[in-house]
């Protein structure tokens, strides 16, 4: 069943499925066909997230177990909802190994467990690598309770091991406990980009897929879910072979990917319905940002922290590939990997890429020979074809992502996943092409503004979307700021001050711990492995002076751009709940929200207050005024949401609807098949030009009527149109 579409819920242990089934009522109301719940398998004890699944024979007993599952799922159907399920397939949680089974009788049993092939462990390289000590001391080892003990940690001993010092035990386990920062030299298993805590699962044998996937199915099977999201298929062996082997065991269920593309980047002809949306994302966004023509060198930038995080952070992967192929070559597979444009290829899929990189490779090494390696690497039945393809995903998503996004920041609304910090404003022209070809194409994939992996939320975005048509009055203000809290780093100094007005009005406490991630993410004036405390404190003391004597002017900026931010927001929710594709609704963003990066996304929700004030909307005749309530928001979610749940028929095809007049430009417009939106772009530029005048809209012909503002229009002038909101939402009759 292709829902209509979908609300993300961060289920985790202080908000679990009993907590989530309290919403179905809430969320039938505002207008949603399904719940998007984040992953529900046994996860490491603790999990706020529950991407560490610890054992995927069993529903997470932190949020319920099986049985409030069942309830769950009976709570939605009651409300006459369905549930979509997020599934990790990549990788499970080794943080706490006592918790999973599987993984603790690997690290006891080593070769011979019968879960060793679950992994993907190279064997043939030595005891498994264990990175956890805090040094290169094993002093404080010990044995205790039949266990091999290190601080909070706790290891197997393997049976007829024990006997002796505990540096002796270690020595003859099937691991080896080393020293953390060897990790990326050392480990001798695959993971999660560089996250040593996820170890790979090889869902490519059968028997492994049929084992994890057993309670998965099973609720297929049940009837307790209507669709799955798949993590980051990009870290599997074979994606495309897993997802028809997932299709084929799920016939009927809406099926999408976690696939980030590239600007322009097809999905491959895999048996799913659609990505997660961030393509979407990128296009809505890009319509509400004024266009720069000198975007600067972001190629080269990001191209740097590729090859930097390969030789940094994939060490021990290159040296997998030098040992299934020459030592010789992983200076040259790194550097051939810092040049692909996309994720990965997927063999004999996406050759193109390959050759493109290919190219680039050779003309920014020149000394090197990269022939001998192309027999091997267009092979895909190739061990170093497979695993090269598997390591450029990692390199793109660490170097760019979790790298170059946080030093490159002229303007950080931009730098979001699959985005392009470059690309400055997508005009109305390319949206409507991109959005027909979604209609054409990918009709049932996802859209999203917001994720829990969004670097920033929607609103957030939509203010610092009006910076780029304010340019002159933000270098003002950020002059005057950086008088009174300077920083060491100019390119950090840029995502302090653009966040700060992007986010205001936003607790202390929120803004430090996102900076501190953020300033280490960039790995330049600090970093993860090495924090520098002086740089760190500088940023807290210019915190101090944003709190401090900076309070009055940072509030007094804000407060002149939040009006035209909310006219942006309101534009991209409208528009990417009515384009081509399912809407999903991030959990909380139906009212502003001022959301950072993860953990900030994930805060608990105030759902008892969103409950109320929709049933306020709907009670009361009088219109919500566009202020700080949010009130304003809830009322284009909801009744954007309701016409696509109770017409369907309205949402059967797309169509530009042009605008003519002076002020055309600002103006964005389709018809989905009887449901038009409207929204206005650049409101800044539009107030200092007069506004409207005479423009209209060249609507199809009939008479219409505004779902928001529940009025017939009566003419096509968009002044006249958008006098109550910047957005309209018109249906015949």
């Amino acid at each position: 069943m292709v829902p209509s579409a979908t609300y993300r819920v961060q289920v985790r242990p202080d908000f679990g499925l009993d907590a989530t089934a309290g919403l179905a009522g809430y969320l039938r109301d505002l207008g949603v066909s399904h719940l998007y719940s984040a992953p529900l398998l046994a996860a490491t004890p603790g999990s706020p997230h529950g991407y560490d699944v610890v054992d995927p024979r069993l529903v997470n007993p932190e949020l319920g177990g099986a049985a409030a599952l069942d309830r769950l799922a009976g709570a939605l159907r009651a409300q006459g909802l369905g549930l979509v399920a997020d599934i990790v397939p990549n990788h499970v949680g080794l943080f706490q190994p006592a918790a999973n089974p599987m993984w603790w009788d690997v690290l006891a049993r080593g070769r011979c467990s019968e879960y060793a092939t679950w992994f993907d462990i190279d064997w043939d390289a030595g005891p498994l690598v264990v990175p956890v000590l805090g040094g290169e001391s094993l002093d404080d080892l010990r044995v205790e309770d039949g266990e091999l003990r290190y601080f909070e940690h706790r290891f197997p001993i393997a049976e007829g091991t024990a006997g002796g010092t505990p540096q002796e035990v270690h020595l003859r386990q099937h691991y080896r406990l080393v020293y953390w920062r060897e990790a990326n030299e050392r480990l001798n298993y695959r993971r999660f980009f560089a996250v040593t805590e996820l170890a790979g699962v090889r869902v490519e044998d059968p028997a492994v897929f049929d084992a994890t996937h057993a309670e998965i199915l099973r609720w297929v099977r049940d009837g307790l879910v209507d669709g799955i999201r798949v993590d980051h298929p990009d870290g599997l062996r074979d994606p495309g072979g897993y997802l028809a082997r997932l299709r084929a065991a799920a016939p009927g269920v809406w099926l999408l990917v976690e696939k980030i593309l590239e600007n322009g980047e097809p999905l491959p002809s895999w048996p799913v319905d659609g990505t997660t949306g961030y393509d979407a994302l990128a296009e809505v966004c890009g319509l509400f940002v004024a266009a720069r023509t000198d975007p600067g060198d972001w190629p080269q930038e990001a191209h740097a922290q590729k090859l930097d995080v390969t030789r940094r952070l994939f060490q021990a992967e290159l040296h997998r590939l030098g040992r299934i192929s020459d030592p010789a070559w992983e200076e040259r597979l790194a550097e051939l990997a810092a040049c692909f444009d996309v994720y990965r290829t997927y063999l004999p899929y996406g050759r193109e890429h390959l050759d493109a990189a290919l190219d680039e490779v050779r003309r920014r090494r020149p000394d090197l020979d990269f022939d001998p390696l192309l027999p091997r690497l267009s092979d895909p039945a190739d061990e170093l074809c497979a695993r090269f393809q598997q390591l450029t995903g990692a390199v793109m998503a660490k170097g760019v992502e979790d790298t170059a996004m946080y030093r490159w920041n002229r303007c950080i609304a931009l730098n979001e996943v699959g985005g392009d910090p470059s690309r400055f404003g997508v005009p109305p022209s390319e949206f409507h092409t991109a959005a027909a070809r979604r209609q054409a194409q990918w009709p049932a994939t996802m859209t999203t503004l917001s994720t829990h992996d969004t670097k920033r939320g929607e609103d957030v975005r939509a203010r610092l979307a009006v910076l780029t048509e304010l340019p002159d009055e933000w270098a003002a203000a950020v002059t005057r700021w950086r008088a009174v809290a300077p920083l060491p780093d100019p390119s950090f100094e840029d995502l302090f001050w653009q966040t700060v007005a992007g986010a205001w009005p936003i607790e202390r406490d929120r803004l430090s711990a996102y900076f501190v991630k953020a300033a280490r993410e960039a790995n330049r004036s600090t970093s993860w492995s090495d924090p520098s405390a002086p740089f760190e404190a500088a940023v807290e003391a210019a915190l101090d002076r944003v709190f401090g004597e900076l309070r009055d002017d940072v509030t007094a900026f804000a407060a002149a751009i939040t009006p035209f931010g909310w006219s942006n927001a309101l534009g991209q929710k409208l528009l990417q709940l009515t384009m081509p594709g399912i809407p999903d609704v991030y959990q909380g963003s139906e009212l502003w929200e001022n959301s950072l990066v993860d953990p900030d996304n994930r805060r608990p929700v105030d759902f008892a207050e969103r409950r109320d004030l929709l049933t306020a909307l709907d009670s009361s005749p009088v219109l919500p005024p566009v202020d700080v309530s949010g009130a304003v928001k809830l009322l284009v979610v909801s009744r954007a949401l309701r016409l696509r749940r109770d017409r369907p028929e309205l949402f059967l095809g797309y169509a530009p609807v042009p605008a003519t007049g002076p002020a055309a430009g600002h103006a964005v417009a389709f018809d989905r098949g009887g449901a038009v939106a409207v929204a206005t772009r650049l409101p800044v530029t539009l107030a200092a030009a007069g506004g409207w005048g005479d423009t209209a809209l060249e609507l199809p012909p009939g008479a219409w009527h505004d779902v928001l503002t529940d009025r017939p229009v009566t003419m096509p002038e968009l002044g006249g149109l958008l006098d109550t909101y910047p957005v309209a939402l018109l249906v015949r009759g």
